[in-house]
């Protein structure tokens, strides 16, 4: 049963860093910046949207503490089934 719940985590937290991927697709637009003297040639800049920025991290974040919570969790697992009968 528990292993399940860190295989839930490692599926949640695959779909959370393809919802930072989507978003990080989206953060940013071009946008052309005016010639600042004349005679000068006009620019194009990046600009980045601060909530959509904000969400991107946190789903990147939660993307990573779950899959640390299931990797340990399958690792503790697999590496207390093995040592049951180990005695020092």
């Amino acid at each position: 049963m528990k292993q399940r719940r860190h295989l839930v985590y490692l599926l949640l937290a695959v779909m959370a860093g393809a919802g930072a991927a989507l978003c990080w697709s989206g953060v940013w637009s071009l946008v052309d910046v005016p010639p600042i003297a004349d005679g000068e040639p006009a620019t194009v800049s990046i600009v980045y949207h601060p909530p959509l920025l904000v969400i991107t991290w946190l789903l990147a974040t939660t993307a990573g503490v779950l899959t640390v919570l299931g990797v340990a969790g399958l690792r503790r697992r697999y590496h207390s089934a093995t040592l049951v009968g180990y005695t020092p």
